[in-house]
């Protein structure tokens, strides 16, 4: 454990947290080949040993970073039955705890792995944590890590250094609790304005979507992975945006992904970007293509689009990892959620695992059934060979990371790294550099940006001991100078504990919030930031209230700072805000700027 020289049977102590090896097998010794290490230890596993490593499943955190037992309620199995019975090592952290504990959790779990036969160690990954998204099915609250924009907020930076540095600080705070993996970046292009997961992505132009998402896998791999860099697992191959009705295929009536504009290999460019960087893993989609000539099921499965497109046409020899929940489906919470096997529904879970190593794919994501590939080995459905090319890739990545050498992180270092005063500075320059101005009021209006010092202010939306900053809070409208308001862009409101977190639907505000907004803007000067996490349809806001911004991430602090001029407005729009839902449903889906007539353009932001 840091903090002390760690040692076991056949090692000697090193430095705090490493494991140096001064005799035993030749995997374990570091001054071998990883290509070497690699080969004695695939030789030395068992048939249920090579399963376990196929199977990348999300895990829980006990107070003060204790491993979490058994939670049936949330569908998590304890560490230790995925360990030790299931012979599993590579996780997804759900949940959060501070940092130091975070640390102790990871190294407990390293223990724990440290005990099996072998001694392999676990490889433990995240989705995104450095933001505000409140979406628990695809991102995590940031807790004690530091805050910045979403990547919509880091596209309409337009910065590549700014997102090379935001993904070398995830790198830092995520390797100090013991993150070696991020589930990240998403490089679909957000070509169809109402999907629900355009807030991930870096916008609709597939050229500076390429370009950011290079950046921002360098910023976490370096210019090459190694024991302290954090692996980039690129998602959701080949594109997810191109989506029918824009609807989200972690649900069948979202399912396919439709190209009648013919721009396939449009969504490819970032992809083939993250290639180039290096990038370690990718995450391959839920969706299944329609009339383009592959096979019509999802791309988990899809022979043609692994094995043809992502192996052999674009050379990919690292890590192919499905999406969560293929295979089987799922309890949560009392909800049922179905296995995202589109295509292949009427298939049972072993028959989808063997479609899945038959496309060419290493882990399945978000399941613990190791036991189906062994059943599928000894029945001779899948060959050992195959699995062992699986394998391979996976001790490869591990002994490339340093695990082998160095299981344990320090808690005393990860509280003084995670959320650190220069980190948190810079997330916050971040947040002020992508506010977007969309338009301005005369320079004799009140409302008009930067605000003047000392108005009499009305806020919604935001904390008014922030707003007191920068004037007098009022309670009235009708007592103020001028008006703020913080709105969400509109969606259509699910029902469910799963459903509900996605925002799909009609980009239009609802009649009432608008005459709200509207009626609050014909009796005092107003300035309304809109949260964009998809584009929003916007043209009588935009004639109806004296200054309109729109945000990507931001807290009420870097916004005040835009407003009352201490910062000015650097962003620039990352797609097209359409200019109504009929425009957006004549749009194809798979083709950028395709709306008529928009209201505001890709790239457009004022400044002062």
């Amino acid at each position: 454990m840091p903090g002390r020289a760690y040692s076991k049977r056949g090692t000697a102590a090193g430095p705090a947290g490493t494991v140096t090896v001064v005799d035993g097998p030749p995997y374990r010794n570091a001054r071998l080949p990883v290509a070497v290490r690699v080969e004695d230890l695939l030789h030395r596993m068992t048939l249920p040993e090579k399963a376990g490593l196929l199977f990348h499943t999300m895990v829980g955190i006990g107070p003060a970073g204790s491993l979490a037992p058994d939670d049936p309620d949330a569908g998590l199995l304890s560490a230790a039955e995925m360990v030790r019975g299931r012979r599993m090592s590579h996780f997804n952290l759900l949940g959060t705890a501070g940092p130091a504990d975070l640390a102790r959790w990871h190294n407990r779990l390293q223990e724990l792995a440290a005990s099996t036969r072998l001694g392999i160690p676990v490889t433990v990954s995240s989705d995104p944590r450095h933001a505000y998204s409140a979406n628990p099915n695809t991102a995590a609250l940031a807790g004690a890590f530091s805050v910045w924009p979403e990547p919509l907020g880091m596209a309409a930076t337009r910065d590549a250094a700014l997102v090379r540095g935001w993904a070398d600080v995830i790198r830092q705070e995520y390797a100090a609790v013991g993150i070696r993996v991020a589930l990240h970046p998403q490089a679909d292009l957000a070509t169809e304005p109402r999907w629900p997961r355009t807030l991930g992505t870096f916008g609709e132009d597939a050229g500076l979507a390429a370009e950011l998402v290079r950046a921002y896998v360098g910023g976490l791999q370096g210019p090459v992975l190694g024991p302290d860099g954090v692996a980039a697992m690129v998602k959701h191959f080949p594109g997810g945006g191109a989506t029918h009705d824009g609807e989200d295929p972690h649900f069948r009536y979202g399912r396919e992904q439709v190209y009648p504009g013919g721009r396939f290999a449009d969504h490819l460019r970032p992809f083939v970007a993250a290639l180039d960087a290096g990038c370690s893993q990718v995450m391959l989609g839920y969706g299944m293509p329609r009339d383009t000539g592959y096979e019509e099921v999802g791309f988990s499965f899809n022979r043609d689009v692994v094995g043809g497109l992502l192996r052999r046409r674009m050379g990919f020899g690292g890590i192919v990892c499905t999406d969560w929940g293929v295979l089987t489906g799922a309890a949560f919470r009392g909800q049922v959620r179905p296995a995202r096997a589109w295509g292949l529904e009427r298939l049972s879970p072993a028959q989808r695992a063997r479609r899945v190593l038959d496309a060419g794919a290493d882990q399945i994501g978000g399941e613990a059934v190791p036991g189906l590939v062994v059943d599928l080995v000894r029945t001779g459905q899948v060959g050992v060979g195959r699995l062992d090319a699986s394998v391979r890739r996976v001790l490869r990545e591990k002994f490339t990371l340093g695990l082998f050498d160095r299981p344990y992180v320090d808690p005393d270092r990860a509280a003084r790294v995670v959320g650190c005063a220069r980190f948190r500075a810079a997330g916050l320059a971040a947040q002020r550099a992508c506010v977007t101005l969309l338009s301005n009021a005369a320079p004799d209006r009140p409302a008009h940006l930067p605000l003047r010092p000392g108005l009499r202010i009305w806020c919604d939306g935001m904390d008014p001991a922030v707003v007191a900053r920068d004037g007098r809070v009022v309670a009235r409208p009708a007592d103020a100078d001028v008006a703020i308001l913080r709105l969400q862009a509109p969606y259509d409101h699910r029902p469910g504990q799963f459903e509900a977190f996605f925002h799909a639907g009609s980009l239009e505000f609802a009649a009432g919030e608008m005459a709200r907004v509207l009626a609050i803007a014909a009796a005092v000067p107003t300035v309304v930031d809109v949260y964009l996490d998809r584009p929003a349809v916007l043209p009588r806001l935009a004639a109806g209230v004296d200054a309109l911004v729109v945000s990507f991430g931001v807290g009420d602090e870097a916004l005040m700072d835009v407003l009352a001029g201490r910062a000015a407005p650097r962003g620039r729009l990352p797609f097209d805000l359409p200019r109504s839902s009929a425009a957006v449903r004549a749009g194809r889906p798979d083709v950028a700027f395709d709306t008529a007539d928009p209201v505001f353009r890709f790239g457009h932001g004022l400044t002062y």
